[in-house]
């Protein structure tokens, strides 16, 4: 689908998010960004569930759980990043989703990806 590069990194962006699955470190943005553009030119909204991630396509669906606490929720990746910590950090979301997987005291936390297809989004009981 493509490349793009952040602070010299060359990242590969997937052609398709069909059978993703990844458990890593996830971390949260919020007000710094809060109306600024995201990748897909959207406006971000901090209050809304939206997520970064280098290499899933735009858009794409993810299932993130938080392993901590058990926590499950839909997430639209429209964003790129998080380019900090990136050995250990899989996926930025916006400080609403982070709100309701219970993160965000925390910060970062431990959490699985899964990726969904879009009708599952708006039908799945997760």
């Amino acid at each position: 689908m493509g490349e793009y590069r952040v602070n010299g990194v060359t990242y590969r962006v997937l052609d398709t998010s069909y059978g993703y699955e990844e458990t890593g470190m996830a971390s949260w943005y919020g007000e710094q960004f809060h109306g600024r553009p995201t990748s897909s030119m959207e406006p971000f909204d901090m209050n809304g569930v939206s997520a970064a991630h280098r290499s899933l396509p735009i858009p794409s669906w993810v299932r993130v759980t938080n392993l901590s606490n058990g926590r499950r929720l839909m997430v639209r990746v429209n964003d790129r990043g998080p380019f900090a910590d990136t050995d250990r950090r899989i996926i930025d979301l916006s400080y609403g989703a982070a709100v309701l997987l219970g993160m965000v005291e925390a910060g970062v936390t431990e959490v699985r990806i899964e990726a969904v297809e879009p009708w599952q989004s708006r039908t799945s009981g997760f």
